[in-house]
C-alpha cells in the first residue's frame, strides 16, 4: 500500500520575500519545517506554557503591591532575580541538551557524573548571582534619585533566600526534562527555554515574597545577608579553582556573561520600564510587557540552544555571515514569532478585559502592537541568539554558557523598547 503523502504546509507571502532576499529558496524552508515539525509542535507548546505562567505571575505582581510599597528595592531586585533564574537554569538545560546530543549526558545524580557536575556549577552560580542581584539592585536604587532602598545587608538576604527557593524548585524541573529528553527522544533545545522561563516566572515572584519574612527577625536578616556576601565569594573562589575541568570551565566562563546580564536586568527594572510607564498611557498596553518579554527571551533561548548544539557537533562553523542551516533555524524561530506574539496579543487583550478597572483596547490594535513590536524584536534576538553562540565558540568557549544569558538580557533591555516603538508608530492608546 502507498504511503499517504504529507502535504507541506503553506508559507506565508512576508516569508517568501524574505527567502528571496537572502537567497534561501522556499521549498527548502517549507521542507525543514517539515523535517523539523516536532520541534514546531514542542516548541508552540512550550511558549504557550510560557505565556500563560507570565500571566499568572503578572496577576501575582499586581496582588504583591503593598508589599513591593513596604519594601523600597524589592522592585529593582524582581527583574535580576527572574532574569538570573532564567539565566542559569535555560544555560543548564542548554549544556544537557548538547550533552544528549553528544552523548555525554547520564541519568545518574552522583557528584562525578555528568549530570551531577553540572548540577553543582550551576548550585554555585546560584548562590553567586542572587548574591550580586542584591548586591547590585541595592546599588542602582541607591545612586538614582528619588528611588529608596532598605539597608544592603536586608536586601541581599531576601535575594539570597528568594533565589535559593526558587533554584531548588528548578533544579527539579530541569533534570526531569532532561531526563524525560533522554528517554523519550524530544529536542531539549526545542523546550527548554521557554519551560523554564516559565517555572521562572511562576516560582520566583512568590519565593522572594515569601523571603521578605527574614525581615521580621532582624538578626536573622543580618545573618544571611553576611552569609551571602561572604559566601558568594567564597563558592565562586572554589568553583574556579575546582580540579574538575566540566565545573571550573562552566563557573569562569558564566560568571562574567552573569554579571553585565544581571546588571542589565537591574537597569531594565528601575530605568527603561519606569521611562516606558510614561509611553504607556492605557492601562491595557502595561499587561502586554511581561509575557512580551518573556517572548522574546525564549525565542531567543530557543535558537542559541538550537545553533549551540549544532556548532558542538561540527553542524555549524563560527562564522560572520550565518549558514544556511542557521538560516533555516532562524526561519523555524520566526514561525514560532508568529504564533507566540499573536498568542502575547490576544491574551494580553483577555487579562485586560478580565482585570477589574482596566479599559481595553480592541483586538485588533492589540494584535497590531504585539506583532508589530515582534517585528522589530526578531532580528534583535535572532542577531544577540547568533552572535553570542558563534563568537564564544569561535574563540573556545562554551556556547551554551553564553548564548541564553546574553539573548534574556538583551531582550529585557529591547523588548520593552520594540513595545514603545510599536505604539509610537500606531498611536494606540493615545
Amino acid at each position: 500500500m502507498a504511503q499517504r503523502k504529507v502535504p507541506l504546509p503553506r508559507v506565508p507571502r512576508p516569508l517568501k520575500l524574505l527567502g528571496r532576499l537572502i537567497g534561501l529558496p522556499i521549498n527548502e524552508v517549507r521542507s525543514y519545517w517539515v523535517q523539523e515539525s516536532r520541534s514546531i509542535r514542542t516548541g508552540s507548546t512550550a511558549l504557550a506554557l510560557g505565556l500563560g505562567a507570565t500571566l499568572i505571575a503578572g496577576i501575582v505582581l499586581a496582588s504583591a503591591e503593598d508589599e513591593l510599597e513596604a519594601i523600597p528595592g524589592l522592585l529593582a531586585l524582581i527583574p535580576a532575580a527572574i532574569g538570573m533564574r532564567g539565566a542559569i537554569f535555560g544555560a543548564l538545560g542548554s549544556r544537557l541538551a548538547t550533552g544528549i546530543i553528544t552523548g555525554e549526558f547520564d541519568k545518574s545524580l552522583s557528584r562525578k557524573s555528568y549530570l551531577g557536575r553540572q548540577i553543582e556549577a550551576s548550585t554555585i552560580l546560584s548562590i553567586a548571582s542572587a548574591t550580586q542581584a542584591g548586591l547590585i539592585a541595592w546599588a542602582v536604587s541607591a545612586a538614582i534619585p528619588g528611588l529608596n532602598t532598605i539597608p544592603l545587608i536586608d536586601l541581599v538576604a531576601i535575594s539570597l533566600v528568594g533565589g535559593m527557593l526558587s533554584s531548588l524548585v528548578l533544579f527539579v524541573v530541569v533534570i526531569v526534562m532532561a531526563r524525560r529528553s533522554a528517554s523519550v527522544g524530544f529536542n531539549l533545545d526545542d523546550a527548554g527555554a521557554p519551560i523554564i522561563t516559565a517555572a521562572g516566572d511562576l516560582i520566583t515572584l512568590p519565593a522572594l515574597l515569601l523571603a521578605t519574612l527574614v525581615l521580621r527577625v532582624p538578626e536573622l536578616s543580618t545573618s544571611l545577608g553576611i552569609l551571602g556576601l561572604v559566601g558568594a565569594v567564597v563558592v565562586v573562589i572554589i568553583g574556579v579553582r575546582r580540579r574538575d575541568a566540566l565545573i571550573r570551565r562552566v563557573v569562569r566562563e558564566s560568571m562574567v556573561v552573569l554579571t553585565i546580564a544581571v546588571t542589565v536586568d537591574v537597569l531594565a527594572g528601575v530605568v527603561v520600564e519606569s521611562r516606558a510607564e510614561q509611553q504607556f498611557e492605557a492601562a491595557a498596553l502595561l499587561v502586554l510587557i511581561p509575557p512580551f518579554i518573556a517572548n522574546c527571551g525564549s525565542l531567543g533561548g530557543m535558537l542559541s540552544s538550537r545553533l549551540a548544539s549544532k556548532l558542538h557537533v561540527g553542524q555549524l562553523d563560527p562564522k560572520l555571515i550565518p549558514g544556511r542551516l542557521a538560516i533555516l533555524d532562524l526561519s523555524l524561530t520566526t514561525l514560532l514569532a508568529a504564533l507566540a506574539f499573536t498568542g502575547v496579543g490576544f491574551a494580553g487583550w483577555l487579562a485586560a478585559v478580565i482585570v477589574p478597572g482596566v479599559t481595553p483596547l480592541s483586538l485588533g490594535a492589540t494584535l497590531s502592537v504585539t506583532l508589530l513590536a515582534g517585528l522589530f524584536a526578531l532580528p534583535i534576538l535572532g542577531l544577540a541568539a547568533y552572535a553570542s553562540a558563534a563568537t564564544s565558540f569561535h574563540f573556545g568557549f562554551d556556547p551554551d554558557n553564553h548564548g541564553i544569558p546574553v539573548v534574556t538580557a538583551t531582550m529585557d533591555l529591547t523588548g520593552v523598547l520594540c513595545l514603545v516603538a510599536a505604539i509610537t508608530l500606531l498611536q494606540v492608546g493615545v
